[in-house]
């Protein structure tokens, strides 16, 4: 079976995470998409990371009951933090033999992946599926044969401006799946008060 690790804080989740995912299923060669919540980016500031608790349920939350080729993969949250790609690749390997992994990557990820851990092993060792994101990409750059374009859909939102939105009393909830909407009120996360009312619900 031939798995692509779709590695991401979703924090939260939204519906981009999810037209890229439908994408990649639909014209590549995987079988199946994990989303890969992680704990800890060690490129990333920790201070508005909801708790790994509600990331994973959203991230659950997210996906369709009845789409059986995406999965949420919670394995980085018993690895030591922050995450690394290489290592969560090897304990996938070990824990399901009989499965090819490939990494799905944003174009604006390329420039700094030189900066991983381990990062010449990682980029000869495993495949990438590299799809667009907004800003400046030169695909002549591509760190190994082992990188192939997917010409998605380029997505113009990000959890950095959902989370901004729901802080400053904006409803975003055209921009998550409605239980993850519902899961944000519920459990009142990202700065979520008062200016906003449950009868945001779509």
């Amino acid at each position: 079976m031939k798995i692509g690790l779709f590695f991401g804080s979703y924090n939260p989740i939204h519906i981009g995470h999810l037209v890229i995912a439908d994408f990649i299923l639909e014209f590549s060669d995987l079988d199946e998409i994990w989303f890969v919540v992680s704990p800890q980016n060690p490129f990333k500031s920790i201070d508005e990371l909801a708790a790994d608790e509600h990331r994973l349920n959203m991230t659950r939350l997210a996906i369709p009951e009845k789409n059986t080729r995406m999965k949420v993969c919670d394995v980085e949250m018993g690895m030591p933090r922050p995450s690394y790609t290489i290592d969560t690749l090897r304990r996938l390997e070990q824990e399901s033999p009989g499965c090819t992994f490939v990494i799905l990557l944003g174009s604006d990820n390329i420039a700094g992946i030189h900066d991983w851990k381990e990062s010449a092993a990682l980029i000869n060792g495993w495949d990438f599926y590299v799809y667009p994101r907004e800003g400046s990409f030169n695909p002549k750059n591509l760190p190994s044969g082992r990188f192939t374009l997917i010409d998605a859909p380029v997505i113009g939102i990000s959890s950095t401006q959902i989370r901004h939105l729901i802080a400053h009393g904006v409803d975003a909830s055209g921009y998550v799946p409605d239980d993850v909407w519902d899961y944000i009120i519920k459990n009142k996360i990202y700065g979520y008060g008062t200016t906003l009312t449950a009868n945001a619900d779509k």
